[in-house]
């Protein structure tokens, strides 16, 4: 149960990313559902490194969406000098 609650917030997460920052991506709903979980295991990263969260503590929706836009806005970049 725990790895279906995992990818229904990990797709939930993506959406919420891709729909703030607007634009041409990729994939359906197996890559918005990896941004997403993408997305919080970097929220949760960064949310321990900066002492918000505790070893052990997984990552809210915000941090999860926030991640997410972190590696959407990567993708982005990346995208936009391989193309050029």
């Amino acid at each position: 149960m725990s790895l279906l609650w995992t990818a229904l917030i990990g797709l939930l997460a993506g959406a919420l990313a891709k729909a703030i920052m607007p634009g041409r991506d990729p994939g359906g709903i197996i890559t918005t559902m990896l941004l997403g979980v993408a997305g919080a295991m970097l929220g949760a990263f960064l949310g321990r490194s900066l002492g918000w969260y505790q070893s052990g503590e997984t990552a809210g929706l915000v941090a999860a969406v926030i991640g997410a836009i972190i590696l959407l806005f990567g993708y982005r970049v990346f995208q936009g000098r391989s193309t050029t």
